[in-house]
């Protein structure tokens, strides 16, 4: 999976992945290759208004917000740190990395975070429980640089210039992979899965609806909307019972609600 941490499209691919995961996850492993979109390195006043468009109409496109003010308020000045604070995480384990990853998104997405200053990368790791001293070790270190370089290396020899993408490969290494770029309706995954694997698989049973938000902490409605294929009014109707009962708590974006699982202290 090809992503790159600013990119609002990779995070809207979010939804599909859980539910990927949820559903197929015994088929396959997920290996997350980063890229950082350096052409923003050197922005000018015209850059960053299509760049916060860009941002806007994805946001009311997909139903996952994402907030373009940011660019004006507190715009992304070296997107590389992001990347290589993302790669010295993923030292401390590869699912380190995804959550890492993930929290970067709703910090940079949701809460108009400056995701390249380090005072936030540290608060970020601290959020996930990371080692913190390590994580800053590892964010100087030559080890997080050259995961990062080796992550741009993959990209450059597998031609991946759009994201997010993603290529799938079988078990046979001598095979092409099949590249997929953009963004498409979760159908289309699935029926590469099976056409891969050669059968019809049936999907795994769902988790029930609050143990997916205890899984993943933070969800959208978009993301319960797809997982569960439910509407948005669906979602909302029933998150905002259980606002009531304390069990989330909800979190207005720009363009949708997030729903924060509440920890039972008992």
């Amino acid at each position: 999976m090809f992503v790159d941490p600013l990119c609002p499209e990779c995070w809207a691919l979010e939804p599909i992945i859980k539910k990927l995961q949820l559903e197929f996850g015994q088929y396959f492993r997920l290996k997350h290759v980063l890229s950082s979109s350096l052409t923003r390195l050197n922005i000018n006043s015209k850059k960053i208004d299509s760049i916060a468009q860009l941002w806007e109409k994805t946001a009311t496109r997909t139903g996952m917000s994402c907030d373009g003010n940011l660019w004006f308020d507190n715009p992304i000045t070296a997107p590389y740190i992001t990347s290589i604070a993302i790669k010295a995480a993923e030292l401390q384990g590869r699912r380190a990395g995804i959550r890492f990853l993930r929290k970067i998104q709703e910090l940079l997405f949701l809460e108009k975070q400056n995701v390249s200053n380090l005072d936030v990368l540290v608060e970020c790791a601290n959020s996930i429980n990371l080692d913190t001293e390590e994580f800053l070790n590892d964010i100087h270190s030559e080890s997080a640089a050259k995961a990062f370089q080796c992550d741009l290396k993959i990209l450059s020899e597998m031609e991946v210039n759009e994201f997010p993408s993603l290529v799938f490969f079988n078990e046979n290494i001598e095979d092409e992979g099949l590249k997929i770029t953009g963004l498409y309706e979760y159908n289309v995954y699935v029926q590469i899965i099976q056409e891969m694997l050669g059968t019809k698989t049936k999907p795994n049973p769902l988790p029930p609806l609050e143990q997916f938000l205890k899984i993943y902490k933070l969800v959208a409605s978009k993301e319960i909307a797809i997982v569960y294929d439910m509407s948005i009014t669906e979602v909302e109707k029933k998150l905002k019972k259980w606002v009531l009962q304390q069990k989330v708590k909800a979190i207005p974006g720009k363009h949708g609600t997030f729903w924060k699982y509440i920890e039972n202290e008992d």
